[in-house]
């Protein structure tokens, strides 16, 4: 079994401690493979490596155009290799193969978008025709890019893309439960021709070498996706030496359904919102508002559907979802199902960790809906990142907008009515950051995605996507130039 190591200065090496991690699967506990087990000392080392990289101009100094033809061979790359890609992230995570497949053809399409962005820059008139005032756009530095275990290689993919389009270098940390995926994107980076210390990887847990790449005065930005109490960490420790931030913290987002929406479209997406990859997805629909006339209906069919869903390991071709990532994390969903329970939710279906044939020795938790919630629950406000699906009652249109923005998060959200009018005034009022109507779950590379609230500081994808890992700069160019006049001359020449 290979080691997986970290990626320094365009050289592969082990931690200095000799440390090492299995990598088990969520799906049985077999040991998918074994990493090296980084620390303080190896983040310092790969911040003197992107740094020395980034000052000595080498890899910024290429043209806009021969960065978007990097990305392009990127994409050409991963898609030769998306069976190899796939693989590796089922096997971390344990996720359905087709799943994994859909996340990496994701990946590609984000490579790709990148490389179709322009350069920008702009002229500013200022009235006068001597001057010549321009805003140029520089990178912002070096990158700390930081990844979640749920989605390992497309979130990284969001935060890489723009990165080396812009011309930072940047520094890699991807969740210890699923790394594989980011190692094999060091070797794809290198093979397209990234210069050694522009890409560099940090393996290990972020307690041993997240410090050092949120506090170090030589990382210019920190783009961390990945839970609320661990943002708010990061984003104080970014605050001794001012560095950027860019924030995704997840969310408890709305999934509101009108009497006069097509209900079994969205029944149906109900579904999958909140059940797809069992619930750990930072957009889920967990939280369903339903119109009070309807609600008996819809949460009657919902509950049917949650107990048809088949759990099962990657290779398993009926299961229609997994396990959690962690035994950890079915604790977490074990006690936020407690804390539910206390509350006085009432558990239609599910609410304890799964048991049948094959998945024994897996980490699986019951499709749960939860009925008569209301916002002052704990699982009604907080993420449980599980597959639990939260039911409210509302009876008029600012009722539901009311407990749609009741929350301190302001990820995405869903509005379903028949009503363009109505969906549209739902959707506005809405304090999230994407607003799905009458659908649930999309999203493009060419769409900024980030949240409002809670939720996050700043945006992945889209053009505001690239700016994150840019500096404006304003270039004023007097071509006629002149003394000031403001101060009285004390009768002095210059000559």
């Amino acid at each position: 079994m290979t080691l997986l190591r970290h990626f320094i200065n365009g050289t592969w090496q082990e931690s200095a401690t000799g440390r090492v991690r299995e990598i088990r699967s969520p799906h049985d506990q077999h040991v998918v493979t074994t990493a090296t087990e980084g620390d303080a000392a190896d983040a310092l080392q790969a911040i003197v490596a992107a740094r020395a990289s980034f000052d000595g101009g080498a890899f910024r100094s290429w043209s806009w155009q021969d960065r978007q033809a990097l990305l392009r061979r990127v994409a050409d790359l991963i898609e030769r290799d998306l069976n190899i890609y796939a693989a590796a992230e089922s096997g971390d995570t344990a996720k359905r193969l087709i799943e994994a497949e859909y996340d990496i053809a994701d990946v590609i399409s984000v490579f790709r978008f990148n490389a179709t962005i322009s350069e920008p820059g702009h002229s500013v008139d200022v009235g006068r025709s001597e001057i010549s005032s321009r805003i140029a756009y520089e990178p912002v530095g070096v990158c700390a890019l930081i990844g979640p275990w749920n989605y390992p290689l497309l979130q990284i993919s969001w935060k890489v893309a723009p990165a080396l389009l812009a011309g930072c270098s940047f520094i890699v940390k991807p969740s210890e439960l699923s790394p594989s995926t980011a190692v094999l994107l060091m070797h794809t980076l290198v093979e397209a021709g990234v210069p050694a210390g522009v890409a560099n990887l940090i393996l290990g847990a972020g307690s041993e070498v997240g410090a050092p790449l949120t506090t170090d005065p030589r990382i210019d930005l920190v783009s961390f996706t990945g839970g609320l109490q661990t943002g708010k960490h990061i984003m104080a420790s970014a605050a001794a030496t001012v560095k950027k931030v860019a924030l995704e913290l997840g969310g408890k987002n709305p999934n509101i359904i009108f009497a006069d929406a097509d209900l079994d479209a969205a029944i149906d997406n109900a579904v999958t919102a909140g059940f797809l990859h069992s619930g750990q997805v930072c957009s889920a629909g967990t939280r369903l508002l339903v119109e009070a006339s309807i609600h008996d209906q819809v949460v009657s069919e919902l509950t049917r559907r949650a107990g048809l869903i088949t759990l099962g390991g990657p290779d398993d071709a009926t299961a229609e979802t997994g396990p959690l990532i962690s035994e950890g994390h079915l604790n977490k969903v074990l006690g936020y199902m407690s804390r539910a329970i206390s509350e006085g939710a009432q558990v239609l279906i599910g609410g304890k960790r799964a048991s049948g044939i094959g998945l024994e020795q897996g980490w699986y938790f019951e499709p749960t809906v939860l009925d008569r919630c209301t916002t002052t629950m704990s699982c009604v406000q907080d993420e449980s990142f599980g597959p639990i699906i939260t039911v409210e009652s509302f009876t008029s249109e600012s009722e539901a907008i009311r407990l749609g923005n009741d929350t301190i998060y302001g990820l995405s959200g869903a509005v379903w009515s028949s009503d363009a009018a109505k969906c549209d005034r739902v959707a506005a009022a809405l304090r999230h950051g994407t607003i799905w109507i009458n659908d649930y779950g999309p999203y493009r590379p060419e769409a900024e995605w980030g949240g409002f609230k809670a939720s996050g500081v700043g945006r992945e994808l889209g053009g505001s996507g690239l700016h994150e890992y840019l500096e404006a700069k304003h270039l004023w160019r007097n071509t006629s130039p002149g003394r000031s006049g403001w101060f009285r001359d004390g009768g002095h020449s210059s000559e």
